[in-house]
């Protein structure tokens, strides 16, 4: 069977506790009073979300605990529930690499906390990090291929350039072969430029100081 999912609930206020209780009971709760006992709670029993309240007793502000909650644990969801937070205070908590994921303000709307504490065990967190993973992963997947795909293209289109300018003894023309392969002229200009560096045409073919335009 298993275990529970543990909710880590920072809330000094009793009350406020008690609602916790009621809209959450199917999960298992966790209950400190201040930022400090939650950095020594976490080790010993490692939560699934957290929910974090800012004004919390001894005068500690749960805010400023953080960055050290989020070190202890870093892909578990955390969720701020305050009504003593500005707007800049609640968007600085949502920003940065140590963030909470949402902010929920007091009075709670008990739907809306179901929701988002259902949204956060599902969505955020290691699910979270894997999927980002995974898109980073497609996406340099992705740009590999591209970036094989073009450097063949360039070298097929270099290959026939050369063999062109070998039945020739005329100075390239650069916009005609700009037509021919459909690229700009400056894509030609960098594709002449390569093979005089290569040494696959002879440096006249197309002159350091010529003319691009």
């Amino acid at each position: 069977m298993s275990a529970p999912t543990t909710i880590l609930i920072i809330e000094d206020d009793d009350l406020q506790f008690e609602i916790y209780e009621e809209a959450l009971a199917k999960y298992a709760l966790l209950r400190v009073k201040t930022g400090t006992d939650a950095l020594a709670t976490i080790p010993e029993k490692r939560p699934d979300l957290l929910i974090l309240d800012h004004v919390l007793a001894r005068g500690e502000l749960g805010l400023e605990f953080l960055p050290e909650l989020k070190d202890l644990i870093p892909h578990i969801p955390v969720i701020v529930v305050s009504g003593a937070l500005e707007v800049h205070e609640q968007m600085e908590a949502l920003q940065g690499p140590r963030r909470a994921h949402y902010c929920l303000t007091k009075p709670l709307d008990i739907r809306a906390l179901k929701r988002v504490v259902e949204t956060a065990l599902t969505e955020c967190g290691e699910k979270e990090t894997v999927r980002q993973f995974e898109a980073l992963e497609r996406s340099h997947r992705i740009d590999a291929l591209d970036l094989f795909s073009r450097s063949t293209d360039r070298l097929n289109r270099q290959n026939h350039i050369r063999e062109q300018l070998k039945k020739s003894s005329e100075r390239p023309n650069i916009s005609a072969l700009a037509r021919e392969f459909r690229v700009a002229r400056r894509t030609i200009i960098r594709d002449l430029q390569e093979l005089i560096r290569r040494g696959q045409l002879k440096p006249e073919v197309y002159p350091q100081d010529e003319e691009e335009g």
